[in-house]
């Protein structure tokens, strides 16, 4: 292909770019299969050019096409910096639109309701708020990735954006200058759209009015960061209920009924009665706090009778505020929208009262057949028996009545969970149920058991779909990552990276370390790491598998900074955002960061400020998790081996990710270690080991020393910190 070759229009645009013999061949290879309508699973290694090699092939061929990605910060790049360097190099006339969730955009209703409110947190807050309020004013686009003054996590931005359940649409004042209608417009209407997964999917399983729309007009869908996606999936095709959910509900209606329907009902009762009902709610899930992860699936819950009957004291004050809230919708869109919310949340929480398979979602009642002594079932019976039975009566009070013509529009028989199925054997069809806890949150998750069905039905024919990434395979085997998805079609391919790994890196396995469950593991770790910290000068990304882990590899190394004398600055994991310590670590000259799973990829520092990567232990995935556990009991009903089928492909691709940390660029160096003799001694250490990069490997501790000495620029050979 004349794009990519010597002299051709991208190096002739892009200074730098040099022609890649595996960029080529994947382009090609991606150009046939948007040519044939195809799949296509491709893994191409750290340097390959993999976007440019799809980019192009994408654009060349025409039509409309649908770019997701595993992050936010890619999309980004791709939007502001990849696209339209090639679309001035290539001279094509293609429109690129870029499509974010809701929660991404200033709403103007919400930021107008919060400029009014007077109960801001913080003079912080504040100033924030008028920030948000002069930038709303300023931009075209309302993303708040645009306004760095105000942090993207700071808590404003969820007063000030809407979502999904809040959202007026067409009946809001500031529909016309919406931001998110205007992005969804623009996604419409254009040639090259680009989406993260978490929309992408969230999009689909909500059936909302953004990826739906978008997905059936695309020929060609690029997945980047594929690797991502079976995560993604469980999550977002899967559904929750949080505390904050119930409590934003409890706090809109409060607001809306006051604001427009006052003398309807009590609603700051009803408001109550809904915050209480969560209060209660969260007490009764208290003992998972103190469970491993904070953690615990539904049938392990110990205290089932409690739980079910605060489940159904929420779905019961719920429906009190939200029959009258509907009942008086037609006075203001604002309470329209949270009568429509109302059922939604029912419907979500239903499952947790019904077994999680009820065959028809019931509406609340307030009787006590639910106390807790009956069964789930017997309480999804009584539920379905009292429909009549909840007064909204008592709690109109003394207020005038509203006209019952409204009530019809709250529905007796919210609709049925996604778990409900007549085909309960099928395990795709299975269900996982869990609680988490944590200081100041609940959430009541379910998943599906397997994501096959529900991700591969949205794949239109005729429709091309390429997924890349550097990490899909185990040791060139897709099996894994196609089952997941349900792509048992597709072709697949391996594109290595052209990088030196022989001579440019080390991998190290040291001896001596002891075995991972021993309870000195990680201060063996540790004496271990010292010398190769010593011998690198810092410059160093430690990778742990736990948080616990996190926490005490860096104390014990600040301990040893401040008796040695290191003078090199130490960050670690949750004592500041993600962003701002990867921007600190890369500007700190012979820094060390310590970090947990959210730093296993996506982070690409090239040069000499990162030449050692460790990690600590091999990355199974926690036997807590509850999707994870309930897929290996399935796997071992079956008469499957769960360690062969998922933990180690898992394991695999996890270390890869940990690995590709480390060689960035063609001049990059360094050497990484795996403190898990695992990784050398097992049978199966020999799966994991020959799916990373060609390392030159050692388990000497004197080689390890040696190559930092053999590779340091000699201004640095004098420098002890």
């Amino acid at each position: 292909m004349a794009v990519f070759a010597q002299g051709g229009p991208l190096q002739r645009a892009m200074p730098g770019y040099s022609p890649r013999a595996q960029q080529l061949e994947l382009s090609c290879c991606i150009g046939e299969a948007i040519a044939e309508r195809g799949t296509l699973v491709a893994e191409a290694g750290t340097g390959t050019g993999k976007t440019f090699a799809y980019l192009v092939p994408a654009l060349l061929h025409g039509g409309k096409v649908l770019i997701s990605t595993g992050t936010k910060t890619l999309q980004d790049q791709l939007f502001t910096r990849d696209l339209p360097s090639l679309r001035a190099a290539l001279a094509l006339p293609v429109t690129v639109a870029l499509l974010k969730g809701r929660g991404n955009y200033v709403c103007h209703h919400h930021l107008e309701m919060t400029l009014h409110d007077s109960r801001l947190a913080s003079r912080t807050e504040v100033a924030q708020l008028r920030k948000i309020e002069v930038f709303s004013k300023q931009t075209r686009r309302g993303d708040k990735a645009d306004l760095a003054d105000v942090p993207e996590n700071a808590e404003i931005w969820n007063r000030v954006t809407s979502t999904r359940d809040n959202c007026l649409g067409s009946e809001c004042s500031f529909y016309r200058d919406c931001f998110v209608m205007r992005a969804r417009k623009e996604a419409l209407e254009a040639d090259v759209v680009v989406v993260n997964h978490a929309l992408f999917l969230a999009d689909l399983a909500l059936r909302d009015e953004g990826i739906s729309d978008l997905l059936p007009a695309a020929d060609t869908v690029v997945f980047d960061e594929a690797h991502q996606l079976p995560a993604a999936a469980t999550r977002f095709l899967g559904d929750s209920v949080s505390s904050h959910q119930l409590l934003d509900y409890a706090r809109d209606a409060t607001v809306a009924g006051l604001s427009h329907a006052r003398e309807s009902a009590d609603w700051v009762a009803l408001g109550q009665a809904v915050e209480q009902s969560a209060r209660i709610l969260r007490l009764a899930c208290a003992a998972v706090e103190k469970m491993p992860g904070q953690r615990c699936s539904i049938d392990a819950l110990p205290n089932r009778g409690e739980f079910g009957t605060s489940v159904q004291g929420v779905v019961d004050s719920i429906h009190k505020l939200g029959r009258i809230a509907a009942a008086a919708g037609s006075r203001h869109p604002d309470l329209e929208a949270i009568g429509r919310r109302g059922p939604e949340l029912i419907g979500r929480l239903a499952r947790w009262l019904a077994g999680g398979v009820p065959t028809a979602m019931t509406a609340p009642h307030t009787s006590d057949a639910a106390d807790g002594t009956a069964s789930d079932a017997e309480g999804g019976q009584a539920l379905a028996a009292n429909v009549q039975a909840t007064g909204q009566s008592a709690l109109l009070m003394d207020h005038p009545p509203i006209a019952p013509a409204a009530e019809s529009a709250w529905p007796d028989t919210p609709a049925a969970s996604p778990a409900s199925t007549d085909e309960a054997a099928d395990p795709d069809d299975e269900w996982v149920r869990w609680v988490e806890v944590g200081a100041n949150f609940m959430r009541l998750h379910a998943a599906p058991l397997s994501v096959a069905k529900l991700f591969s039905q949205h794949r239109r024919v005729g429709q091309a779909w390429i997924m890349t990434s550097a990490t899909l395979s185990v040791h060139g085997d897709f099996t894994h990552f196609t089952r997941q998805l349900g792509l048992y079609d597709a072709q697949t391919g391996c594109w290595e990276s052209p990088f030196d790994y022989a001579n440019q890196s080390l991998l190290y396995v040291p001896h001596g370390v002891p075995a991972p469950q021993d309870p000195a593991f990680l201060d063996g770790f540790v004496d271990a790491l010292l010398p190769l910290l010593e011998a690198s000068q810092g410059s160093a990304l430690i990778l742990c598998t736990t948080l616990r882990a996190v926490d005490r590899i860096a104390a014990r190394l600040q301990q040893v900074f401040e008796d040695r004398g290191w003078e090199w600055p130490l960050f670690r994991q949750g004592e500041r955002s993600r962003r701002e310590l990867l921007d600190r670590f890369r500007a700190s000259p012979h820094a060390v960061l310590v970090g947990s799973t959210s730093f296993w990829e996506g982070i690409d520092v090239p040069g000499d400020a990162l030449t050692l990567v460790a990690i600590d232990k091999l990355p199974f995935a926690p036997p807590d998790d509850p999707v994870i556990d309930a897929r290996i009991k399935a796997s071992k009903s079956r008469g499957g081996n769960p360690f062969f089928e998922y933990q180690l492909p898992e394991a695999a691709i996890a270390l890869k990710q940990g690995a590709g940390r480390l060689i960035r660029t063609e001049r990059d160096w360094g050497v990484l270690m795996v403190g898990d003799r695992r990784l050398v001694e097992k049978p199966y250490g020999k799966r994991l080991w020959r799916g990373l990069p060609p390392f030159r490997r050692t388990r000497s501790e004197d080689d390890a020393v040696g190559f930092f000495a053999a590779n340091r620029p000699l201004d640095e050979a004098d420098d002890k910190g």
